[in-house]
């Protein structure tokens, strides 16, 4: 086996073993998690929230038996896979060891291992980032028409698990207008090419169009609530911490792209960032919708800086190089992921707040960081509900009603009580609310923030309405959660929950 490939096979293993090692056991799953876990209890061509492809993800997961070692290692495995591209860019750059080495370190001892720790479509995104640029580099390398299908297959597959690659689209096609490669809209095969990104794409586009393209709505909600806090300083700020170790990399990245004179067939590539993230400022953008962006340029930069590192005492600046991002990552290791608890956290805040990581979306400073609240109490929440659950006569005619997909999800995972699904109005869940059986009872999950707690509007509706129990955890997200309960109903639930949930979606 060649040198080279034992080094990517020990960067791979490495990186899984990180993955694992990251998170302290005194969280649970993240709230988005939760949701989209349950996706593969309902499988379809689109959901509220997302694209199907994470639910085809999840389904496998579900298979494979749910657990957390298969949660964790899907993300895990696209962050590997995307380490492994940037290592054939490399190679496709004419890049040799030193080069390999130094790009791999850079991926690996970034924002992704923060990313990657999550089931979430945002690491399978970066990984179709980093595979459509390659793709450009082989096909303006070769100008062989085959790398035009296989980019539009893996942009299909992007945009089916999140629809922020269209961001891609949109600033490097302007760039290649820019430069010699724009000959490439000449080529008819192009465009077959696009046909064929239609065509997979299409079952989703007809999900959106028959469902009044919830998308819309989705991202009206989100500029609404949460982009509306976005800083764009403070997005330009984190583009340069997601891969501080790997700055001078990625900024000698930007040198050659204008000024090297190999690289002239891929001068696009420097445009291509600057008309994405203007994009990506204009709509105030999260910033870590960014991430994919960099890997690519990571493997320019590395390939540039072991071309002018080659003689006499320049060869001894390599190593030198190479430790850069993994000693820029020790400070981030520290504090940039859920590896100590809750207690320490908020006995050493400040290091946290430096970095901007106590700032939720809502632009206020917390005591945790959003993520790693979202990590907490979810377990107790399930054990409580399941307990409530147990003292009641008859499940089969019983509802558990919550107020927010991160309940209904969590309670769904760790529920021990298979007979009782958690349903809510909230996200996907409103289109899955069932109306098959008869209720009798309902089991209500309602957050602390809640203006209805002496339950004026269910008492009429039931024979016996009361507080049950409390899950309380202050470092939680939420930290007050209470669970209801509604016995005796007087009246149609079924009804009722389905006049609701037209209503919300109206």
């Amino acid at each position: 086996m060649k040198q080279n490939t034992l080094i990517l096979i020990g960067f791979i293993t490495l990186k899984f073993v990180l993955q694992y090692f990251l998170i302290s056991p005194a969280y649970d799953l993240q709230r988005d998690e939760y949701l989209h876990l349950d996706q593969a209890n309902h499988l379809a061509w689109g959901f509220q929230s997302v694209p199907p492809f994470t639910s085809w993800v999840s389904y496998l997961i579900l298979l494979l038996g749910n657990s957390f070692f298969w949660i964790k290692f899907f993300p895990a495995l696209f962050g590997a896979l995307t380490l492994y591209v940037v290592w054939k860019a490399i190679e496709a750059l004419n890049g040799n060891t030193f080069a390999l080495i130094l790009g791999a370190t850079c991926v690996l001892f970034s924002a992704l291992l923060r990313l990657n720790i999550l089931y979430q479509p945002n690491s399978f995104d970066v990984l179709c980032w980093t595979s459509i640029y390659f793709i450009g580099i082989k096909y303006f390398k070769t100008e062989n028409t085959k790398w035009l299908f296989i980019g539009a297959i893996v942009f299909a597959l992007g945009f089916l698990n999140k629809y922020n690659i269209v961001f891609l689209l949109i600033g490097l096609f302007p760039a290649v207008l820019f430069t010699q490669q724009r000959k490439i809209v000449l080529q008819p095969k192009l465009y077959l090419a696009l046909l064929t990104v239609l065509l997979l794409i299409l079952p989703n586009l007809l999900w959106q169009y028959n469902n009044n393209f919830p998308v819309i709505a989705h991202m009206k909600e989100l500029s609404a609530t949460k982009l509306v806090n976005v800083n764009r300083i403070d997005f330009l700020k984190a583009q340069l911490l997601f891969y501080i170790g790997s700055i001078f990399v990625i900024f000698s990245a930007f040198y050659a792209l204008l000024f090297y004179k190999p690289f002239k067939l891929y001068r696009c590539f420097f445009w291509s960032i600057l008309f994405t993230l203007v994009v990506f400022m204009y709509f105030k953008a999260k910033d870590y919708y960014a991430i994919g962006i960099y890997p690519i340029y990571i493997s320019f930069g590395a390939v540039y800086l072991e071309s002018i590192l080659q003689d006499g005492w320049k060869k001894y600046v390599k190593p030198v190089l190479i430790s850069i991002p993994l000693l820029l990552f020790i400070p981030f290791y520290k504090i940039g992921f859920p590896n100590k608890s809750p207690e320490y956290i908020v006995q050493h805040q400040e290091p946290y707040r430096k970095l901007g990581m106590l700032r939720w979306e809502d632009g206020k400073e917390h005591t945790l960081p959003q993520d790693f609240a979202d990590m907490l109490g979810w377990k107790e929440l399930a054990i409580k509900v399941d307990s409530v659950c147990a003292q009641l006569p008859n499940l089969n005619q019983t509802l558990i009603l919550c107020d927010n997909y991160g309940q209904a999800g969590a309670i769904n995972y760790y529920t021990k009580n298979k007979k009782v699904v958690a349903q809510s109005f909230d996200a996907d869940y409103i289109n899955w609310l069932r109306y098959d059986k008869k209720i009798v009872d309902v089991v209500l999950v309602k957050e602390s923030n809640d203006e209805g707690k002496n339950r004026k509007t269910e008492i009429p509706l039931f024979d016996k309405v009361y507080l049950a129990s409390q899950r309380i955890n202050a470092f939680a997200r939420e930290d007050t959660i209470s669970i209801y309960v509604l016995r005796g109903a007087k009246v149609d639930i079924n009804k009722r929950i389905k006049d609701e949930a037209d209503r919300k979606q109206n």
